[in-house]
């Protein structure tokens, strides 16, 4: 399936299915047609902007782009970019520097994660080893950055907070909690910092570069941050839940990496000793292949899962309510089906 079937899909198989569950719903057929082609002129510029003069750059800058992706957060600048004047020049520009920010930064977590693959693909790091990783994620920065640079001094400011927010997430989670502070709002913290900001962002640069008022800006940031934070906390059920690779890699991927992820962290706070047994094996060697199928299995089944998707649902919540001041158009709807979406990809 090509990058472009699958975007659309993304946005739109729910309007056509009442029991789809790949996107969000787009009842009205102009915003369809409006997103299907703000995503098509974005995954061309991203398609140029990965390009070098040096071969092996384009090669090693496309590799993420072509195992493909959700394109979640230029969606989300689009859909932002409804509230304003949805035409305006740099509104695809604005999301193309979302998404190449995004992909930068995961170059530099397979390093950090040693991950194999990311996307059902070898990661950049296991194919080109970890400097030809860490250096592509560099390039891709400066492609945004330049991109950036023709939207304007507020824009590249916009980006420069968030991209501290990204790093100072990243240092967080690398440290670990202080002692004595609860792991899981310590990882909440991480997500926000590290999904939530840019995702946040993806929604400011919509509302901003389209011309929005004040009021929509900010209530399109806060939007994205809670969003966000709902997409990731969902992705780490969706590495236990999911029979498939829904989440981008197959499931059990973090367990088996030693990924701190909210199901884990909720459990172990829960401190029951009935749990004993099922920590110890998560806390163990999960590279062999039916001993991480046995963690993946007992934890499926543990009432911590139930309890990680109420979280995921007060998030996504928290989401919608952030949208009661916007006007009723349909992309205030829409906005308001990703929350729908994101709960229920958890399963």
């Amino acid at each position: 399936m090509s990058n472009r079937d699958d975007v659309a899909r993304f946005a739109h198989d729910a309007a056509r299915s009442e029991t789809a569950v790949s996107g969000p719903t787009i009842a009205d057929a102009g915003l369809d047609n409006s997103l299907r082609t703000g995503l098509d002129a974005v995954e061309a510029l991203l398609r140029e902007s990965v390009k070098s003069d040096y071969p092996f750059v384009t090669e090693t800058s496309a590799h993420l782009l072509a195992a493909g992706g959700k394109r979640f957060r230029p969606l989300v600048v689009l859909l932002a970019a409804q509230f304003g004047d949805a035409s305006a020049p740099g509104v695809v520009p604005a999301a193309v520097v979302v998404e190449l920010t995004h992909l930068a930064t995961l170059y530099h977590d397979d390093v950090m994660d040693e991950a194999l693959l990311r996307r059902g693909a070898p990661s950049a790091n296991s194919r080109w080893g970890n400097t030809v990783a860490i250096l592509t994620g560099d390039f891709l920065f400066a492609r945004a950055s330049d991109i950036l640079a023709d939207l304007g001094p507020e824009a590249v400011r916009l980006q420069a907070r968030t991209f501290e927010r990204l790093v100072q997430g990243q240092i967080r989670e690398t440290v670990g909690p202080e002692e004595g502070s609860d792991p899981v709002e310590h990882y909440l913290r991480v997500v926000g910092d590290k999904t939530g900001s840019l995702i946040g962002t993806s929604g400011r640069f919509g509302a901003m570069l389209s011309g929005a008022d004040e009021t929509a800006r900010e209530v399109l940031t806060r939007f994205g941050e809670r969003i966000g934070v709902a997409f990731q906390l969902s992705d780490d059920l969706l590495d236990v839940a999911s029979d498939s690779a829904a989440s981008g890699k197959t499931p059990g991927t973090d367990l088996r990496e030693g990924v701190p992820t909210l199901p884990v962290l909720m459990l172990r706070r829960r401190a029951d000793a009935a749990d004993a047994s099922l920590l110890e094996l998560l806390s163990g060697d999960l590279t062999d292949d039916a001993r991480l199928a046995s963690a993946v299995s007992a934890l499926r089944a543990h009432p911590v899962m139930t309890e990680a998707r109420a979280v995921v649902q007060q998030w996504a919540d928290d989401a919608r309510e952030t949208l009661r001041s916007l006007p009723s158009v349909p992309a205030k709807a829409a906005l308001a089906s990703l929350c729908d979406y994101v709960v229920r990809r958890t399963g």
